[in-house]
């Protein structure tokens, strides 16, 4: 039993080290412990229990606008990776773009691809390229894996209990699917995720904004969408040290900063 004990530090310390990859657009270190197959695997039972408790909305004309729009931006990220010389690295998802009959203004995108948009959320993005920013950013998570680093950094803070074992030995769909909606911002406390989460809340901006340029949409909507949405607010957001997300207005001022860089796609 002492031997197994000296081994406990060691082990971790091996675990961490060999589990920090780069960001693809970025080039910053991040911590990724879960293999990406099981990501994918949980995220897929998450979305399909999502599409079970909530009305997912076909054959209208929104609902063709999500699919239509998810396409175009798949073939983005797709170009994206070949004109930069990484083949190796397109994201190999099983892409889905799911409308939900919800009147959250909502989105996300899940590890594989899985994308999901609120029906509350129409009104706000108001138009396809409003509709492209908001996907642009929620699929940029994905790319940048960052619900899976987001849960590699909480599981990161119980190394030493049992989720680590399990997940190395092999842990239950239930807890796996518990952490992914956990990464995905479910349950999300002030604490040590919180500076992670701003920090991809940037990322995902950026990275956002290239992709709707790469995929014919004007990155200027972008912070009109903000604009948008401060007014749905109404000037009710949490303050911005608790929240895990920049204010509106903190991020309009960010998409403008980033904008240049996204038109030189967009020009082309």
């Amino acid at each position: 039993m002492k031997l197994q004990k000296s081994l406990v530090v060691p082990f971790m310390l091996a675990t961490l080290l060999t589990a920090c990859a780069d960001v693809p657009m970025t080039g910053r270190q991040q911590l990724l412990i879960i293999p990406e197959s099981q990501m994918k695997q949980a995220s897929l039972a998450a979305y399909d229990e999502l599409k079970k408790s909530e009305k997912v909305v076909s054959n209208t004309r929104d609902a063709e606008m999500v699919e239509g729009v998810g396409k175009r931006l798949q073939q983005a990220v797709e170009d994206y990776f070949v004109e930069h010389g990484m083949h190796n690295q397109i994201p190999k998802y099983q892409w889905e773009f799911s409308l939900f009959d919800n009147d959250e203004p909502n989105a996300f995108c899940m590890a594989g691809g899985k994308v999901g948009i609120y029906t509350g959320l129409l009104p706000i993005t108001d138009n396809e390229a409003g509709l492209a920013a908001v996907m642009g950013h929620e699929i940029a998570h994905a790319v940048a894996s960052h619900g899976r680093e987001r849960a590699s950094q909480k599981m990161a803070t119980q190394l030493g209990g049992n989720l680590l074992q399990k997940f190395m030995g092999g842990s239950s769909d239930g807890e796996v699917t518990s952490l992914v909606m956990v990464a995905y911002g479910v349950g999300a406390q002030v604490g040590a995720l919180l500076p992670f989460s701003r920090l991809h809340e940037a990322e995902a901006d950026r990275m956002g904004l290239i992709f709707m340029a790469m995929a014919g949409y004007d990155p200027r909507e972008a912070p009109l969408v903000w604009e948008r949405m401060k007014e749905h607010d109404g000037g009710k957001e949490p303050p911005e040290f608790i929240s895990t997300h920049p204010s509106n207005q903190s991020r309009i001022d960010e998409l403008n900063q980033l904008m240049p860089e996204a038109l030189t796609y967009y020009q082309k």
